[in-house]
């Protein structure tokens, strides 16, 4: 059961009362055993050798969500440089449902055998294993092999909203404890994460709203019946530049390119404060060292690629393309700090 929430169609009047459970701590017995760190259990397992001949058959990307969204996109456009680069198909293999979680436990429990790869968003890896009990997987059953891109969340509000920035926001949120709400696509969600992470942060009381998708919050939200939330740039910037939503503060650490008048989050009054979204290229652990270091290096070649960085911006993504040492390292400071949120907030999904 999630901590504390209304669903869409019962959210407070603008001056309802809402009474706010005292919240419980975590075990901290499990969140700390999430936290060892991938980049050191890579560096300690030794890995086999790739066969002289891999790749010799066809390999397979497993996507974890439906075909059309970022997650498929990305997948398909590396799965067809991966396969103009080595010479053998890339099958893609969308296996949706749980959140994403059945696609990256199928993948998790593949032979590591360097034949498949599987396309793990934030979530996925950084907050699931710790959200979810019966999850199919664990964070150390995949090895780090690529960032493949990176997507700006940037904080929105209702035209309703009186507030035009940060400080204004939160002074009203102080005023109305347990009145101000914020929506997101779903319960344990990036932007349902980056909220509770700016109510700690900020010492207020929101109510959280999740729904069943990216697109009914945003209707809500630009008719006013929550009063904020943290979007993807691309689901947001539409709405703002035609006047319909109004941003407050991009949650990445500099400014966006897309919206550079924009302030940060940070800039704002809390250093430090991100909560910003990306796309792992990983592979079962025990996969061939060299076959990780060669689709890691293929990868990050085809995701800079003029025409492959103009389809993600047009969804709001810039590629990254990184070593899988230090996608390792991001993995571990990003568990970490989301354990601390969910453990902070008391939040769980049942």
């Amino acid at each position: 059961m999630m901590r504390r929430f209304l669903s869409p169609s019962r959210a407070p009047l603008p001056h309802a009362s809402s009474t706010i459970a005292p919240r419980k701590h975590a075990s901290m017995s499990r969140l700390g055993s999430l936290l060892t760190p991938l980049a050191l259990i890579a560096a300690l397992v030794p890995l086999p050798a790739a066969p002289q001949d891999w790749p010799s058959k066809p390999m397979r990307m497993i996507v974890p969500y439906p075909p059309g969204g970022p997650t498929d996109l990305l997948g398909r456009v590396v799965g067809e440089g991966l396969q103009a680069a080595l010479g053998q198909p890339v099958v893609i293999e969308n296996r949706a449902g749980a959140a994403g979680n059945i696609g990256v436990g199928q993948a998790a429990r593949a032979e590591p055998d360097g034949y498949t790869f599987v396309v793990v968003p934030t979530g996925n890896i950084a907050v699931n294993p710790t959200l979810f009990k019966d999850l199919p997987y664990k964070a150390s059953d995949l090895a780090p092999v690529t960032m493949m891109a990176m997507v700006e969340n940037v904080l929105v509000v209702s035209p309703k909203v009186e507030a035009k920035s940060l400080k204004e926001l939160l002074a009203l949120a102080g005023q109305k404890p347990g009145i101000l709400t914020f929506g997101s696509p779903g319960a344990g969600s990036q932007a349902h994460l980056a909220g509770e992470l700016l109510e700690l942060e900020a010492g207020v009381d929101l109510i959280h709203v999740p729904y069943k998708g990216i697109a009914p919050a945003v209707n809500d939200l630009l008719g006013g019946q929550i009063t904020m939330m943290f979007a993807q740039m691309s689901s947001a910037l539409p709405h703002v530049q035609a006047g319909k939503l109004r941003a407050i503060a991009v949650a990445s650490l500099k400014r966006s390119p897309a919206a550079p008048d924009l302030p940060t989050v940070a800039e704002q009054g809390f250093p430090g404060f991100e909560a910003v979204s990306w796309y792992a290229l990983m592979t079962p652990t025990g996969t061939p060292r060299d076959v990780i270091a060669k689709v890691a290096s293929e990868t990050s070649r085809i995701v800079n690629q003029p025409d492959n960085r103009k389809k993600f911006a047009g969804l709001g993504m810039a590629p990254v393309g990184n070593r899988p040492d230090e996608l390792a390292a991001t993995i571990d400071a990003e568990t970490k700090r989301w354990v601390d949120v969910i453990r902070k907030q008391d939040i769980k999904v049942d």
